[in-house]
């Protein structure tokens, strides 16, 4: 079985910060593929678009990324293992093992309700789980080198998604589980970043981070966690489909000077 993750390793001297991609994935395990409607897995639409190449500058940083290889749709590494919902505001919550898309269309070619326990436990044991120990070690190693660490959580989304959230999103979205996954010198280092260029930034509304920031934000420990949340626009063409390099490029030079204050705040 092939890893279910990638690591990018940082060129030259590294840095204490480790970007994670969790939903970049697109690939289907080759035991399950034909499970799901064929034509809707060609192109999942609930993924994170290219969001480890928009990060592509992230290694000549000195910056260390992890990246998932299978889709959302086989599981999400970024909810609770217990399936446990993140929020409570009636907005819709897919499960771990999910069996729709974020607008409610069944994603498997029997419109199955739910994922057998049995089988949910198997997906857990090959791609959840071996996905978070890798990110605790990188964590660990980045720490014991440098005596704190911070984990950076890569995410993105459609501008519109009327079943999370009635209005469109915001352009970026900096989730820290309301100032408890990270220390408030890095909170406020990312926002100013990310508020020096011309986006409409927003801080934990109407995303606060998934598992993964709540999970391993330990400032208490040296070990912060910060979530960016942004609009598919913002680097993406208007059909949120195809990369856009121009508006790429422009985003790199904000996220570049966001992880420029980062490095300086963990000196």
């Amino acid at each position: 079985m092939s890893s279910p993750f990638v690591i990018v390793e940082p060129k030259g001297q590294s840095v204490p910060i480790l970007l994670s991609v969790p939903h970049c994935g697109t690939s289907f395990p080759e035991e399950i593929a034909c499970e799901y409607d064929q034509k809707m897995i060609k192109q999942p639409d609930d993924t994170d678009w290219f969001v480890h190449d928009l990060y592509n500058f992230a290694s000549d940083m000195g910056i260390t990324m992890i990246h998932a290889v299978y889709s959302r749709w086989v599981i999400d590494l970024n909810r609770d293992p217990e399936s446990k919902p993140l929020y409570n505001d009636g907005r819709i919550i897919t499960a771990l093992c999910p069996t729709t898309d974020f607008f409610g269309k069944p994603i498997y070619a029997d419109n199955r309700k739910e994922v057998s326990k049995n089988e949910v436990e198997r997906r857990l044991e090959n791609y959840y789980r071996p996905y978070h120990e890798k990110i605790g070690e990188l964590l660990k190693n980045l720490k014991d080198e440098f005596g704190k660490v911070l984990l950076w959580e890569c995410h993105s989304i459609r501008q519109h998604v009327p079943t999370i959230h009635k209005e469109k999103f915001p352009d970026l979205i900096l989730g820290d589980a309301d100032g408890t996954s990270a220390s408030p010198g890095l909170i406020e280092a990312a926002l100013k970043g990310l508020e020096s260029g011309d986006y409409e930034v927003k801080h934990n509304y109407p995303f606060k981070g998934g598992f993964i920031t709540r999970n391993f934000g330990l400032p208490m420990e040296s070990q912060h966690a910060l979530q960016l949340e942004m609009s598919k626009v913002m680097y993406m063409n208007d059909t949120e489909l195809e990369f856009d390099d121009t508006r790429a490029d422009k985003m790199r030079k904000v996220l570049m000077h966001t992880f420029e204050n980062l490095i300086d705040g963990l000196n």
